[in-house]
């Protein structure tokens, strides 16, 4: 009778450590997302409703909340690259490696040991699906801008979803020397590629492995800021809606997803704050469709949020105890765009400073309903002077853009008008949110390093 009664209660027990195990992961990145930028957009939803304090975003209100340092092996500030592997792999790497240690040896992933547990695997972004943080899950290469054998990973993965805005690189290997292209490999690997929504659904039933990219002609390093989204564009949470969809058709074993918010980084690199908010709100409708998920399955769904690094070294506040975050809500498009529409402008040879004025007035509220000092108006009448009468055109390069000089000035205003400051124009060492709900959820409470995020994600979804 006691050996009965001991049998029964192990099996119990062992039916409740099952029971709490997360079949379902959804792991979110904000690609340099650190806590100010997180603070910051929740400041400005409440300034913008007329009232100071914050409006929490729907990741910051889960019951487990972290932080974790993200220095690399080689430096005290991670690139995307190194980052990606330690929240992949759970070990630390040198910078621009991809999921191999400082020996250049593979590392295995959580995703790799989710797909060994018999879970379905998605690995989606806003950006391009072979950039740093996305391939870290799935490719191992010893530099990042591999992007070509990167890409050549994805069959070797044997993952069942990716999405993102395209291939950086195609058709040319690391070496530039033209190579086959990867779309018929991927086919050939089993792989059904659908460009844009409309071609996923039309092919998502039929399809045993899914790749979702940007339609023919769009941009393939991402898909669009939020900030400057147009009708028909691919959205993240539309991504995310897409994988949860594919992931879980036909038999339903669980599945590992990640998404990757990657343009906050972008936006953070260009110091452009209003971009930056846009870029956390558009990733929290992403988390909120899986959320929504949750909610159907809360015993054996996890959620986690967190962030490679911080990007721009974003400081909120600048003198007098103050801050303007409302300004931003008058800024229409990211810097990106606002550049182009400048050059396009400044094609005219007849643009006067009348219309450069015109156009900052309606793009970014200047004048209108932020008045600019003196000084600042002289700096971009200056860079009009320079660049449109003596046409002496000098672009500001940060690392996924180049602004015109009016526009570059024009961030900068608007960063001090709302009372921002930013360090840099790269990375920080500065530490990253953590946010957790679900199964296993308690395991991402405290202080910690990003590589154990990965670890306990995979005791949370009992991976092998």
């Amino acid at each position: 009778m006691k050996r009965f009664t001991y049998l029964f209660v192990l099996l119990l027990l062992t039916a409740a450590t099952y029971a709490q195990q997360a079949k379902y992961v959804f792991y979110f990145i904000g690609d340099g997302m650190g806590v100010n930028q997180v603070n910051a957009t929740e400041m400005y939803l409440a300034a913008c409703e007329g009232r100071i304090g914050t409006e929490s975003l729907l990741f910051t209100t889960f019951p487990a909340v972290g932080i974790a340092t993200t220095y690399s092996a080689s430096n005290p500030i991670t690139d995307s690259a190194a980052a990606g592997t330690a929240l992949a792999t759970g070990v630390k790497t040198y910078n621009s490696a991809i999921s191999v240690d400082t020996d250049k040896q593979e590392l295995t992933t959580v995703a790799e040991r989710a797909k060994r547990s018999g879970r379905k695997v998605g690995i989606t972004t806003s950006v391009s699906v072979d950039h740093a943080t996305p391939a870290a899950f799935y490719a191992h290469q010893p530099n990042r801008k591999m992007y070509y054998e990167i890409a050549c990973g994805i069959p070797q993965a044997g993952f069942d979803f990716y999405a993102g805005g395209g291939f950086l690189s195609p058709d040319k290997s690391y070496d530039k020397q033209d190579a086959p292209s990867v779309y018929p490999i991927l086919e050939q690997a089993g792989y059904t590629i659908a460009r844009g929504l409309n071609d996923f659904k039309a092919k998502e039933a039929a399809a045993g492995k899914m790749i979702l990219i940007q339609p023919e002609g769009a941009d393939p390093a991402g898909i669009p800021y939020a900030i400057d989204r147009k009708p028909g564009d691919l959205t993240l949470a539309q991504i995310t809606q897409s994988a949860i969809s594919f992931l879980t058709q036909g038999r339903d074993k669980g599945f590992f997803l990640m998404v990757e918010g990657g343009r906050i980084d972008w936006a953070c690199h260009d110091n452009d704050p209003a971009t930056v908010i846009n870029e956390i709100i558009d990733m929290d409708n992403a988390v909120k469709v899986a959320y929504e998920f949750y909610k159907k399955h809360p015993k054996e769904t996890l959620i986690v949020i967190t962030a490679d690094h911080e990007t721009g070294g974003l400081g909120l506040g600048t003198d007098d105890y103050e801050l303007n975050l409302k300004a931003l809500s008058h800024q229409k498009l990211s810097t990106e765009q606002l550049s182009i529409a400048i050059t396009d402008l400044r094609k005219n040879q007849h643009a006067s400073w009348e219309n450069v004025k015109a156009l900052l007035a309606e793009q970014l509220g200047f004048w209108k309903e932020l008045p600019l000092t003196w000084t600042q108006e002289r700096a971009l009448r200056d860079d009009y002077e320079e660049s449109f009468v003596e046409n002496k055109v000098v672009f500001t390069q940060s690392l996924y853009s180049k602004l015109e000089p009016i526009a570059a000035t024009a961030r900068k205003i608007m960063s001090r008008i709302a009372m921002l400051g930013w360090t840099t124009g790269s990375h920080t060492a500065g530490y990253v949110p953590v946010y957790a709900i679900g199964a296993g959820s308690k395991l991402f409470a405290g202080k910690y390093d990003n590589t154990e995020i990965p670890k306990r994600i995979a005791k949370a979804g009992g991976y092998k």
